[in-house]
């Protein structure tokens, strides 16, 4: 019989534990693998699990990286239309609505945008605008908030806007700048996002480090300004039902953003901050895996409302069988590891 032989990964995220399984009626039917960096309010690592140190795309968890640098260009954004340029939002009206507001306030339209044309994140809102007869656009893309955002920080710095997805542009050298600064390492790689935009390439750790900063930056700051937008405007950095908008709205001071590819970063108002990447890059372990880290560092042990918000993100994933509830994802990570 002829034998195959399997090339094992290049990538250290090969070699990444176990960080969550998948039981139904008490048999563990599958497992994900994962990196999860918890680091302190000095930045410092105080659980790492996998290989935190290789390079991964943070996809956009990065935008509230990228809203900090629109803002030291000069973008002119506060409030709820601050936190849709670090939205992946679900295409709600108020999301269509601010993406086109962010346009108009330096003279522009949607049609200067350049991210990938698409339909709304929202199934809901998908299906409303396809019965209502309307095709992919760029407005209705997930990204569409980023991309009006940068166009923003162009005209007000007086760069071109025709090349502002360019990784060569000032506003990308900007970014890049930014993320280094806040991760406190040099990007690893620069590749195309989903949306056309420069995708970054940073560790777990940095990650981590770049949203315990953010949470804990003074309000006085553009960091904080950014930070402050988004605990105050959750569904606008999400939408209806999303779950980061949930875990903003739960915990105060807390601030996160999910990503592409099964990212999810999150930072505390001490300083602390967390970066989950599940590497299959499926979706459904990596908000019980955040969960359970966040309740080893002591998010909703005193706070019941909390905890119970927490309990709620976990039950969606929950493990089906003929519509009935038979089994769930289960966290394996131990939040007082060393």
């Amino acid at each position: 019989m002829a034998t195959t032989s399997l090339l094992s990964s290049g990538s250290p995220l090969g070699h990444a534990p176990v960080v969550a399984e998948v039981v139904r009626n008490g048999l563990v039917e599958s497992v994900h693998h994962g990196v999860v960096a918890l680091t302190d309010p000095h930045g410092t690592v105080s659980l790492g699990i996998g290989p935190v140190d290789a390079p991964i795309l943070p996809r956009s968890s990065l935008k509230p990286l990228q809203a900090l640098a629109m803002l030291r260009a000069g973008a002119p954004l506060e409030g709820e239309l601050l936190a849709l340029a670090c939205a992946s939002h679900s295409g709600e009206r108020l999301h269509l609505d601010g993406a086109r507001a962010i346009l108009a306030s330096v003279g522009l339209d949607e049609s200067a945008l350049q991210n990938t044309p698409d339909l709304p994140y929202d199934q809901g809102e998908r299906s409303s605008w396809l019965r209502d007869g309307h095709t992919p656009t760029s407005v209705a893309q997930n990204c569409s908030g980023k991309h009006a955002g940068m166009l923003a920080a162009c005209v007000a710095a007086g760069w071109d806007t025709a090349t502002y997805r360019d990784p060569g542009h000032p506003l990308q050298r900007l970014v890049v700048e930014v993320v280094e600064e806040l991760t406190g390492e040099s990007v690893a790689a620069t590749t195309v996002d989903g949306c056309g935009a420069p995708a970054l390439a940073v560790s777990s750790v940095g990650l981590a480090r770049a949203f315990g900063a953010l949470a804990a930056a003074d309000p006085g700051t553009d960091a904080g300004r950014v930070a402050d937008a988004m605990r105050a405007h959750p569904r606008h950095l999400g939408g209806t039902g999303r779950d980061v908008t949930e875990l903003v709205t739960a915990v105060p001071g807390l601030i996160a953003k999910d990503g592409a590819e099964s990212v999810y970063a999150v930072g505390l108002a001490d300083g602390r901050g967390l970066s989950v990447k599940i590497t299959d890059g499926g979706d459904r372990a990596r908000v019980v895996v955040a969960t359970a880290v966040l309740r080893g560092a002591g998010v909703g042990v005193a706070n019941p409302e909390i905890a119970r918000v927490l309990d709620a993100l976990d039950a969606r994933a929950v493990v089906r069988g003929h519509g009935e509830p038979v089994g769930a994802v289960r966290a394996l990570v131990d939040p007082g590891a060393p």
